[in-house]
């Protein structure tokens, strides 16, 4: 299979980028989309052109690393995948596809296809943990659990952090990722102690970077390669209206936001 790509090339952060058209030729339909782009940059080193500049990790669809807007749609046209999870089969022998790196105010890009995704490192160490000293890890069954909460809990921790629903959202939103984070813990007894500073905290540092608001049109979950449920953004924002109404002292008085 031939394909043209219209890859995104930029120096640095601080120097404007431009699509550059490459010619991508003899590749299986059986690679996926980072093999092929691994086959487009071996052949740009024989060629003596510098190679375009991406992000890859596990390939496996389980890091987030390969954060890429293929075609207009973060990952690209499959559902519930990553890049990595995205073959060359997909797109038709001779077709053009644009390949750009996550756009967002938060995410700048540092070079080419890589996006700086460090403002989630910043929310997450905002309140995205528990202290509770727990010992060795209990049984199983140790802490009764509702199963509701557990599997809840389960779908909000399969989020990846790969950053697709801020690229997808009109508003460069982060509110599913945090939302997903905070309900994950809010919905298990080890996150109970910390449950208002945390979402308080995460919240405030997530509208710090420069993220937009949520205006429900539902892209970040189309997007989200492991499908998290907008619901979990409802639950956060009721969370967040009792911490902000009947928790505040307390959140200010351990050193929570503010």
């Amino acid at each position: 299979m031939n394909f043209k790509l219209r890859l995104w090339r930029q120096k640095d952060r601080t120097s404007p980028g431009s699509f550059q058209e490459v010619e991508a030729h003899g590749i299986s339909p059986d690679m996926s989309f980072l093999e092929m782009l691994d086959e487009v940059n071996n052949d740009m080193i024989r060629a003596g052109s510098e190679p375009v500049a991406f992000e890859s990790d596990c390939r496996e669809g389980i890091c987030g690393t390969c954060s890429l807007v293929v075609e207009g749609l973060p990952h690209g046209p499959d559902k519930g995948t990553t890049v990595c999870q995205l073959f060359m089969r997909r797109f038709l022998d001779g077709q053009t596809i644009s390949v750009e790196p996550w756009r967002a105010k938060a995410f700048p890009i540092l070079k080419d296809l890589v996006a700086d995704r460090a403002a989630f490192d910043d929310i997450i160490a905002a309140g995205g943990f528990i202290s509770a000293k727990t010992g060795s890890a209990p049984d199983a069954n140790g802490l009764p659990v509702p199963k509701k909460d557990a599997d809840t809990a389960m779908d909000a921790a399969a989020c990846i952090g790969c950053g697709a629903c801020v690229a997808a959202c009109p508003n460069a939103s982060a509110m599913l990722f945090v939302a997903a984070k905070v309900s994950h813990l809010g919905h298990l007894p080890q996150g109970q102690p910390e449950r208002e500073r945390r979402v308080v905290r995460m919240v405030s540092k997530m509208d710090e970077a420069g993220f937009g608001n949520c205006s429900n049109r539902y892209e970040c979950e189309a997007a989200c390669p492991k499908e998290i449920s907008v619901e979990h953004i409802a639950r956060m924002n009721r969370d967040y209206g009792v911490s902000s109404l009947f928790g505040s002292e307390r959140v200010r008085a351990e050193g929570g936001a503010g």
